[in-house]
């Protein structure tokens, strides 16, 4: 299991400690009165998004979360403990849906955001916290309030800039291995790539995150394939680089594919800012290029590149039309500092 997106986890927060019932006897104090203390709150129970995290892996081997209860009170107006909380540590960009998986709770985008996910109960009041002129000796005492039991769903999405589309085979691990450090698994069968990959590729003094999905075919959205589960990956990415095999005798209609896919997912992914690229063209000659080259663009209605990225050709255009479609707060500049001469 390299990659987990997707887990169940069940929490309980602690119940809050009950109030004590005591009275102070000491010798030589004739009236004592009531000294019971309260009981501890409960811990909570939190999650935090942290960084050094890709994957939900941690949840596989641990589903249950229980928070410690409170102490009760004691004697001697003496509160109890309160309970220590716990903290989910989960990467950036993870979703926390209700048991229905439907309803969404809370959703961390940013490093160090922290969300309470069930309170802890309140401890009770001892019988110090009911006197009063009229009633002098309380022999009563609250108990503490319970913890709250919840079973929660946590779903992962990652955080890029840029996420690649196409069908298996349409050379999305190759364009990522050629333009980052990422070294995804590649082959000359379908469906190579089984879990999502990030690199970090860097154009003119910039770099943005790149994701790369497993491919989908027609009718992933009924389950066909590997399905749509991974597409929640790049529906936060900033722009779509939409491969097309051009070594593939049907271009339009793989184009089409991938479209119906996107509606079919819904959201406002479909709508995303979408790039074009005609990949593989080294296999074609000239005349293919443009018979394909042009029977894309009536598909598409739009602008279409052509790429490479074995022979490395159209590579760096695509790069920077990408790079244009990023905000520029989305993006990372390079430092560039500049070099000393060399003295003895």
């Amino acid at each position: 299991m390299k990659f987990l997106d997707l887990c169940k986890v069940y929490i309980r927060s602690g119940g809050g400690g009950g109030g004590c019932v005591s009275f102070r006897r000491e010798k030589y104090i004739e009236y004592g009165g009531p000294d019971g203390g309260d009981g501890g709150t409960g811990g909570s129970v939190w999650a935090e998004a942290v960084d050094g995290l890709n994957t939900l892996i941690d949840f596989r081997y641990q589903q249950h979360f229980f928070a410690k209860s409170g102490q009760p009170g004691m004697g001697k107006q003496r509160t109890g403990k309160d309970g220590d909380d716990i903290i989910l540590r989960v990467p950036v960009g993870t979703e926390i849906l209700d048991e229905d998986q439907e309803t969404v709770i809370t959703d961390l985008t940013e490093l160090g955001q922290r969300v309470q996910l069930a309170r802890g109960g309140n401890g009770g009041w001892g019988n110090l916290h009911f006197k009063s002129a009229t009633n002098q000796a309380p022999r009563r005492a609250n108990p503490g309030q319970e913890g709250v039991e919840r079973t929660l769903w946590l779903r992962l999405k990652l955080i890029a800039d840029v996420g690649l589309l196409g069908l298996p085979n349409a050379g999305k691990s190759t364009f990522l291995a050629a333009t980052s450090n990422a070294r995804p698994k590649i082959a000359d069968y379908p469906f190579t790539t089984l879990h999502p990959n990030l690199g970090v590729v860097g154009v003119d003094n910039t770099e943005f995150v790149v994701a790369d999905i497993p491919g989908l075919i027609e009718g992933a959205s009924e389950g066909r394939g590997l399905g749509d589960l991974f597409l929640g990956h790049v529906e936060r990415c900033a722009v779509l680089l939409h491969l097309i095999d051009g070594t593939s005798e049907t271009v339009a209609e793989d184009y089409r594919t991938i479209i119906g896919e996107l509606e079919a997912y819904g959201g406002d992914l479909a709508e995303k800012p979408r790039v074009t690229v005609l990949n593989k063209v080294d296999a074609l000659d000239e005349e293919e290029r443009v018979s394909r080259l042009d029977e894309l663009k009536n598909a598409c209605g739009g602008d279409v590149m052509i790429m490479s990225s074995v022979a490395g050709e159209g590579v760096t255009d695509v790069l920077r039309t990408l790079r244009q479609n990023i905000d520029d707060d989305r993006l990372r500049f390079r430092t560039t500092e500049e070099e000393e001469p060399w003295q003895p």
